[in-house]
């Protein structure tokens, strides 16, 4: 079987991972609640953040308050364009408004030349409580001027020309579904144009929405963007969730009335546009799916799920109802296509649409690739970031930094929150992530850094230093282990960064997006727009605001940013009661002949910091999940500070268990990732036999050095643990030799081989095999099984009852 290409997702963030369980729903809405297991890791310590400043917090609008906001605007319109000295043929459309709770109010507006649409025109108005215009940002600075509105060229030649720029891409029957004569200003000069909008399929079966800006006077080619942006139930991905529906006992709908009427449909594997949006699920008891792919609602589970948590996000931290801010729910479509790996938002549907993955089996519906796929439709809604060049990677960074940011929120024991795209869905099938936000370049494809260039990138790899400047502000440079995955985050200049805290570089970046970017915004412009929102938000000049300046000079955006002192962040520490534990604390000033004072908040009992030298010394007492504050302040009072966990556990407290899932395999897939292979989990016991009950695991058997067969789950290791690892194996082979290996079974642990069995281990029924994992204490570990042969005579390595052991 072959393995599927490395596949570049359009406006989407994909992952593969653990299976569901199905819980009865009452007949009424359910709220969205992840039932959390009693093996989860314990939640890192959150960091000691600044608290955002009251005023600067948006409020949430009323429809009616916000009717009242755009009336007022569109009532005032011509004053406002005065106002910002716009050309007496230039009006003012106002599109969507905020306030915050000081009464400043952020209007987004489109513009028009002589009736004519301008694209690159949209501005955001800042306006005080009293009404007095306090600024604007514009998607351009140019005067807003053409010589003639008369078109040298028609519009059958425009659209000629953008319907073969479609077939040129692979488009499958394209169409002209619009073409209209526009103002092109978000670029250079402004210049009379034709806008088209090629419909139809993109060469993998997408829709397609592509638009192509050309010059009414000479046909040139000015600009080209695709509008259609890729990215209680048992769900694959989460874990047992409880699910937002609608209806009553034998009537049940995927419909959540709470959240204003997200409903989830099934698009049957269709890709013809025209079946939207497909058929609504229903059920008669409100249990939906098994958490395996092979049944319908499984998929459905996971994208209602991700859809709801998404929107429950941005309300209760960003005060935002939807996608529009109006709160209507955008819908989401199931089963898109037969195989189709990819998923997408697309504003013509307001609706998110995902696939089932490599032989429909990994569908696209985790909880990032929803919110991924839904902060497409809120980018769209606010500052509207062109989708190409450099505004294009900020747009498809924003899904990222969200997707990531709902993920942590949401804190899901079946799907920690992580600084990786796509690592549940198994898209590239190896079961590596799709992005990797602590080095982007990891995937072999996008930037760490900014250079001149970065715009010629495809926009899901120009994301890579938005991404990164996320990741630094969230958690520092270096080394780090954050819920169990293990980071190691470089610099440009590098110099180390300090973190503002994932929450704070949050909001920074939904307050610069919705509030101060535009259509035209660069990374030049990313950078400024965060900084006022961090001005805002925690103040001009403070430490917040350095930090989010030096995360972007660590990305190559800007300077580095002058504060005087610098308190270099230790990273999350971990002892064990009763041990004597040291941490030097490192900081410096650049103010001359000053000297520096240590204080610190949150220390575990035991320990104790010497206010003069910054070391931390002592024996923890009692254990815990501390969240430390260490803040340095020199002489003539400039200060630096940052925060991070300090964990103290105590060895021997650890109570025997299994924490594998699903360890006997009879509930089929559910909890283990598997290479594409579609019968490595399996119940055909026609010939090879589970040792109990029905299902078993069935590695190898191919006879041929491709493909490697791979079986894996991770499971977390509280600290104070030992583990053991034990299975049941069965080797059968049709190999001659009884001297060499030729096809081989590996078992890792994070990588670490820890047993290694071949074709010389035949038997004629399961043995009981068992491997030490030595202490393990705190991580997240996963165990894996790999098959590897040679391309002469077959070797079939079955599993069955495998297990997972905790010990003191």
């Amino acid at each position: 079987m072959r393995r599927p290409p490395r596949k570049t997702i359009a406006a989407t963030a994909l992952i593969a991972g653990a299976a569901m369980v199905a819980v009865a729903l009452p007949a009424t809405t359910a709220t969205a609640t992840a039932t959390v297991g009693s093996t989860s890791a314990p939640a890192p310590a959150a960091a000691a953040e600044a608290a955002p400043r009251a005023g600067a917090l948006q409020v949430r609008l009323s429809p009616a308050e916000r009717a009242t906001l755009l009336a007022d605007a569109q009532a005032a319109r011509a004053t406002t364009a005065k106002a910002l000295g716009l050309g007496g043929k230039e009006a003012l459309l106002p599109r969507s408004v905020l306030k915050d709770a000081d009464g400043t109010v952020h209007t987004r507006y489109e513009r028009t030349f002589a009736g004519l649409p301008v694209l690159g025109g949209d501005l955001v108005v800042h306006t005080g409580a009293n009404g007095a215009v306090k600024g604007a940002d514009k998607a351009t600075d140019a005067t807003l001027t053409v010589a003639t509105t008369v078109a040298a060229r028609t519009a059958d030649s425009a659209k000629s020309f953008a319907l073969g720029r479609a077939k040129a891409e692979g488009a499958k029957a394209p169409k002209a579904d619009l073409v209209r004569k526009v103002v092109w200003a978000a670029s250079g000069s402004p210049v009379l144009v034709w806008e088209s909008v090629i419909g139809g399929l993109q060469h993998d079966g997408t829709p397609s929405e592509l638009h192509v800006v050309t010059d009414a006077t000479t046909g040139a080619t000015l600009f080209e963007y695709q509008g259609v942006k890729n990215g209680i139930g048992n769900s694959q991905y989460s874990g047992q969730v409880s699910l937002g529906t609608s209806g009553s006992a034998g009537g049940h709908t995927l419909t959540d009335s709470a959240r204003g009427g997200g409903k989830t449909y099934d698009m049957g594997h269709s890709i013809d546009d025209n079946t939207y949006p497909g058929t609504l699920f229903t059920d008669s008891d409100d249990t939906w799916g098994t958490g395996n792919p092979s049944h319908n609602q499984t998929a459905a589970v996971d994208a209602h799920y991700g859809a709801q948590l998404t929107w429950d996000y941005y309300k209760n931290v960003h005060a935002r109802d939807g996608v529009r801010n109006d709160g209507v729910a955008a819908g989401s479509h199931v089963h898109y296509g037969n195989a189709y790996s990819d998923a997408y938002w697309w504003d013509y549907c307001f609706c998110m649409t995902y696939g089932d993955g490599a032989f429909n089996a990994n569908p696209l519906t985790s909880i990032d690739v929803a919110a991924h796929e839904m902060t497409h439709g809120v980018t769209s809604h606010t500052a509207g970031l062109k989708y190409s060049g450099e505004s294009g990677g900020l747009n498809e960074a924003t899904s990222d930094i969200v997707s990531a940011a709902v993920e942590f929120w949401a804190n899901n024991s079946s799907d920690p929150g992580d600084y990786l795209v796509g690592e549940k869905i198994n898209i590239n099938g190896d079961g590596t992530p799709l992005r990797y936000m602590d080095k982007p370049s990891r995937d072999g494809d996008s930037a760490d850094h900014w250079y001149p260039n970065l715009g010629y990138l495809d926009v899901h790899h120009s994301s890579g230093p938005a991404n990164h400047w996320f990741y630094l502000a969230s958690e520092g440079s270096g080394a780090k282990l954050v819920n169990g995955v293990s980071y190691d985050s470089p610099t440009y200049d590098n110099k180390p960064v300090n973190p503002v805290g994932r929450d704070a570089a949050a909001r920074i970046w939904y307050r610069a997006l919705s509030t101060y970017m535009t259509s035209t915004t660069d990374y030049a412009g990313a950078r400024t727009a965060t900084l006022q929102a961090a001005a805002d938000l925690y103040g001009a000049n403070g430490v917040v605001y350095n930090n989010v300046g030096n995360a972007w000079a660590a990305v190559n955006v800007g300077p580095r940013m002058v504060q005087g002192v610098t308190l270099t962040n230790p990273g999350n520490q971990v002892s064990q009661t009763g041990t004597a534990s040291t941490l030097q604390v490192q900081a410096v000033t650049s103010n001359a002949g000053a000297s520096l004072t240590y204080t610190a908040t949150g220390l575990p009992a035991g320990l104790t910091l010497n206010a003069s030298t910054g070391k931390i010394t002592g024996t923890p007492s009692t254990a815990g999940n501390h969240a430390v504050t260490l803040t340095v302040k020199d002489s003539t009072g400039a200060l630096d500070i940052v925060s991070f966990s300090w964990l103290t556990y105590t060895m021997g407290t650890c109570t025997t268990t299994q924490l594998l899932g699903n360890p006997g395999f009879e509930s089929g897939k559910t909890d283990w990732t598997t290479s594409a292979s579609t019968n490595i989990i399996t119940n055909d016991n026609s010939w090879l036999p589970a040792r109990t009950g029905s299902w078993k695991a069935l590695l190898g058997g191919h006879g041929s050095s491709y493909p490697r067969d791979t079986l894996a789950q991770t499971v977390y290791v509280p600290y104070g643990c030992k583990a053991t690892a034990s299975l049941w194996l069965r080797v059968v082979t049709s190999e001659g030799t009884k001297t060499v290996p030729y096809d081989k079974l590996t078992v890792t642990a994070d990588g670490t081989t820890l047993a290694t069995y071949s074709n010389l281990n035949a038997s004629s029924g399961y043995v009981q095999k068992t491997v030490d994992l030595a202490p393990v204490a705190g991580k997240y570990v996963t165990l894996k099984f790999t098959s590897a042969e040679d391309t002469a005579a077959p070797t079939y390595f079955l599993l069955d009852d495998v297990a997972f052991t905790i010990h003191n």
